[in-house]
């Protein structure tokens, strides 16, 4: 490994200075759970690593928003999110997912805006935010804006977040009365291993039928994805009622005929289009029978 410098900034302006948007070494880490497996395995040599951990204040902490939302500072990690009251009451769909996202060794060091930052479409957290309409701020030398997590991933480990920017904070929204939302995924070893596709629902009943739908499918793909073809089939549908099951399976159905499954070491594209078929039907199946956030 050559040598690079090591710089430990006090506030986040003084981060975002020493960021080089025409030197590709030039990174920003915080938990470095990702970054220096890379570092060791030689896929990235950096010239100047801009350490984050000496920033505090806003970038660290779960607050409730405002209109009963939450705002996450993006150095707060897993384990603190996973640990957060708040989280658990907002967003228990959040709370479940992170108890096997990787293990606690990782979960204790790596930071929110670290998981969202690297790209890696094997994450668990990316697709949950999505369907919850969460969204990213993005600060610079040049200001600051908002990014929605339905934009956020771009491609393959590939991120809207230019390289002079750095994410400060994700703000998760009131989830409206009524709402369900649920997290599955498959792993190829341990529950604790990175999804060989991850599945996220979120629906929003009222008056008994589904008015809204969102859902979200990753690491089967080069990037999250929602599937809007999916979310259509199943607005309107009764919630209590046998008819669910049956719309339930045709969403699936089209969320596997719309992914674009990429073969690797967790499994052919022919079987992970099967598990989205699969894992769809059960998290609908699931928020089905988890109490809604609200009574509407």
């Amino acid at each position: 490994m050559r040598s690079f410098e090591l710089v430990e900034p006090t506030t986040i302006e003084e981060a975002v200075a020493l960021l080089d948007p025409e030197d590709a070494g030039v990174r920003a880490i915080s938990g470095g759970t990702a970054l220096m497996q890379m570092m060791k395995a030689r896929l990235f040599q950096p010239t100047r690593l801009v350490s984050l951990r000496r920033l505090n204040g806003a970038l660290r902490g779960v607050r409730a928003g405002g209109g009963g939302g939450l705002s996450v500072g993006a150095l707060t990690t897993l384990s603190e999110l996973e640990r957060s009251p708040l989280v658990a009451t907002e967003v228990p769909v959040i709370t479940r997912a992170l108890r096997t996202l990787s293990n606690v060794r990782i979960r204790n060091v790596a930071t929110l805006g670290g998981h969202l930052a690297h790209g890696d479409p094997h994450m668990d957290l990316p697709p949950i935010l999505m369907t919850l309409g969460a969204r990213v701020r993005a600060v610079s030398r040049r200001g600051e804006r908002w990014i929605s997590m339905n934009d956020l991933s771009v491609g393959y480990y590939q991120t809207a977040i230019a390289s002079d920017e750095l994410i400060a904070d994700v703000e998760v929204p009131a989830q409206p009365p009524g709402v369900r939302a649920w997290y599955e995924k498959c792993t190829a070893r341990s529950a604790d291993d990175w999804p060989a596709i991850g599945v996220a629902v979120w629906y929003r009943e009222q008056s008994g039928r589904i008015a809204e739908a969102r859902l979200a499918v990753s690491a089967a793909t080069e990037q999250p994805v929602r599937i809007a073809a999916a979310e259509a089939a199943l607005v309107g549908v009764p919630v209590a009622s046998d008819l669910f099951a049956t719309a339930a399976a045709a969403a699936a159905d089209v969320a596997a005929d719309a992914v674009q499954p990429l073969s690797d070491i967790r499994g052919s594209a022919a079987y992970k289009r099967e598990m989205v078929r699969v894992h769809m039907r059960r998290a609908l199946a699931q928020a089905q029978h988890a109490s809604p956030r609200h009574t509407d």
